[in-house]
């Protein structure tokens, strides 16, 4: 049974990482390396059409910053997995749902929508 996705941004958590991410996206948009966060927040802000979709979205979604993810899930028997990702967490334990490969080809928020919903059908 499906218990949750895992978002995990290819980016670290605190406030001062935050800001230079900020600043990334506004001086070099084209070389910020979390394609999830270019989807799912602008400059300040999560995007509107994400937030309503996650709002009501009928499977829980939980959101972590690399650091968070590796500290919360540290094991010798966890996979190397690349970010970002999105993890599928069952009772099986955790596996891969959507890519790295697959999210950094992902332009727009209708399109991870779109990849969200196909996946939990």
């Amino acid at each position: 049974m499906v218990e949750k996705l895992i978002f995990v941004y290819n980016a670290n958590a605190g406030t001062i990482n935050g800001l230079l991410d900020s600043v990334h996206k506004i001086v070099s948009p084209a070389t910020y390396e979390c394609s999830l966060c270019k989807i799912t927040h602008g400059v300040f802000t999560e995007e509107k059409l994400w937030a309503t979709y996650r709002k009501s979205a009928e499977i829980e979604m939980v959101f972590l910053h690399k650091d968070e993810f590796l500290k919360q899930y540290r094991s010798k028997w966890l996979p190397a997995y690349t970010f970002p990702i999105v993890l599928i967490s069952d009772d099986k334990g955790l596996d891969v749902f959507i890519a790295t490969e697959t999210l950094n080809a992902v332009t727009t928020q209708e399109e991870l929508i779109d990849l969200v919903g196909e996946g939990l059908k």
